[in-house]
């Protein structure tokens, strides 16, 4: 069992030098610590902290009104998951945030839905962070209720969010509620998950957590750029030709400049720095994608998930019941940071009868194979700055 630093979560601070917080200058003038190690600790970076220096970060807390003292110093310490289930399941609260459709030839203006495929996802996500995985019955075999290793991980808070999908409702609409979703789910204080079901072309929030993540502008095409290399994501998604083409930092028509992408799909970078297609919507092949950033020194997990067509949304609900141990670990660990990248490829040995799917069939089947996102192209792509800002100023410290 391993323990994370949660000073960052204490404080609500997030390491963006742009924002100027001054934290690690105040908490250096209280305790006597040294800058480096006060900034390691805020990244969750130190292997051992002496007493005295827990004992004065304890102080400073209490004081300046961020912990009681009876919480210190435990609220300082949380268990890191060993996990991918764990890594949901440890979160205080958990929030999933879902597209809606809007039926626009009914009477009632009140009449909309989330699409089934969606709805399959969200069900197979509950299971798995409730019951582990079904792993939890197992866990607890053999230990008595009152022991710790008995108590097994479970959010204090589920929510579930809605917002409108692109194209449901006025684009102003659509991008007001996308953000006010994200806005609150940034000021909510816990231990916290964001889980964002579908892809941009379902569900904004999803456009605007990938923009947060990769320090680029949602809804801002960039098909334009001249290698794929200089993208922002370090995967993309190429629309169909029949869908809506709405401008976003991860789809569009064009891999780059320089690199046409007629197929529909999902490209991404893998570990030797070529772009792979992993074909989607077709008889024989789909995918999908999965993506999460757990920035463990603040208590804050975001996720994004979703299949290129329904068909491979219900399939990734299933890859998660049987292959969730294949998203884990993480494909980057460092600087305070737990990120994990994948594609989901499937494939089908015959087309689907007549060449319709069956939107409630249950029990699809096809091959999984799971590919992990380069860890270069994600390190890269998480380092890069938004190419029209100014270099950002040092932070007080």
């Amino acid at each position: 069992m391993q323990y994370s630093f949660r000073l960052a979560e204490l404080l609500g601070h997030i390491p963006d030098p742009r924002k100027r917080p001054g934290t690690i200058k105040a908490i250096v003038e209280y305790t006597g610590l040294d800058r480096h190690q006060v900034a390691a600790l805020l990244k969750n970076e130190v292997k051992y902290i002496p007493i005295k220096a827990l004992s004065r970060l304890c102080d400073y807390l209490i004081e300046h009104g961020h912990a009681e003292a009876a919480s210190l110093p435990g609220s300082l310490f949380a268990v890191e998951p060993e996990n991918f289930w764990e890594l949901l399941a440890r979160r205080q609260r958990v929030e999933f945030c879902l597209g809606v459709r809007r039926d626009v030839e009914a009477d009632n203006p009140e009449v909309s839905f989330v699409v089934a495929s969606d709805s399959v996802l969200l069900g197979e996500l509950l299971n798995g962070v409730t019951t582990l995985g079904g792993s939890a019955r197992h866990r607890k075999s053999g230990l008595s209720d009152g022991s710790p290793a008995a108590q097994m991980p479970h959010p204090d808070h589920l929510k579930q969010t809605l917002v409108w999908s692109p194209g449901q409702a006025a684009d102003k609409k659509v991008l007001e509620r996308a953000k006010a979703a994200y806005k609150t789910f940034n000021e909510s204080q816990s231990d916290k998950a964001l889980i964002g079901l579908g892809s941009t072309k379902s569900n904004p929030v999803v456009e605007i957590m990938m923009a947060e993540a990769f320090n680029c502008d949602p809804f801002v095409s960039q098909d334009h750029v001249a290698s794929p290399q200089d993208r922002s994501v370090p995967f993309f998604l190429r629309y169909r030709d029949k869908d809506p083409h709405f401008g976003s930092c991860l789809a569009g028509l064009e891999l780059s400049k320089g690199q046409s992408s007629k197929d529909a799909g999902i490209w991404y970078e893998d570990e030797s720095g070529k772009w792979q297609l992993a074909k989607g919507g077709t008889n024989r092949e789909d995918c999908a994608f999965l993506f999460y950033l757990h920035r463990e020194s603040q208590g804050r997990l975001e996720m994004v998930m979703g299949g290129f067509s329904g068909r491979a949304t219900r399939l990734l609900a299933r890859t998660l019941a049987g292959q969730a141990e294949e998203f884990w670990p993480p494909t980057v660990t460092s600087q305070g940071i737990q990120c994990g990248g994948f594609v989901i490829k499937f494939g089908f040995s015959a087309p689907e009868r007549g060449g319709r799917v069956d939107i409630l069939d249950g029990d699809l089947s096809a091959t999984t194979r799971i590919a992990r996102i380069g860890e270069k192209a994600i390190v890269r792509c998480l380092e890069r700055s938004r190419p029209e800002s100014p270099p950002p100023p040092e932070e007080e410290s």
